[in-house]
């Protein structure tokens, strides 16, 4: 059992993948880190100085000046603001994947070129065939 283990995690495929996770987490890191730190402050000043990250609806009922106060108190809290920031995430992380498929689509297609010539064997099958037809 431990060998057929081995074997189905020596297998390219599994490699690739593991690999793929990896890299596709380090990026969403640093997309996240793109929106957070980079896109959202300039966003938040152009909009009247918003903090998006702690933009919050209590639903206790109370009046908390920060999420973290509502969150040191324990309230339930409803994130929009964080939740703006993944979905921003999500567009910048799907238009990277989408431009990266696009391209490997077009290397795909580069690589499938056109057939080759046929040989000099089937060029005189052909003329054959088309005197043949002639004749006729």
């Amino acid at each position: 059992m431990l060998d057929e283990f081995k074997k189905f995690i020596m297998r390219g495929n599994v490699v690739d993948l593991a690999v793929g996770i990896i890299i596709g987490a380090a990026f969403g890191k640093i997309v996240s880190s793109l929106v957070g730190d980079v896109l959202m402050p300039p966003l938040g000043l152009l909009l009247g100085n918003v903090n998006f990250s702690s933009l919050f609806i209590s639903l206790s009922g109370q009046h908390y000046a920060t999420l973290a106060a509502a969150k040191a108190a324990g309230a339930p809290t409803i994130n929009y603001g964080l939740f703006i920031n993944s979905i921003i995430d999500f567009l910048i992380v799907s238009a990277a994947v989408f431009a990266v498929v696009k391209g490997l689509s077009k290397l795909h297609k580069k690589a499938e070129a056109a057939p080759p010539a046929p040989s000099r064997e089937e060029q005189l099958l052909t003329e054959i065939r088309d005197l043949l037809k002639s004749e006729r």
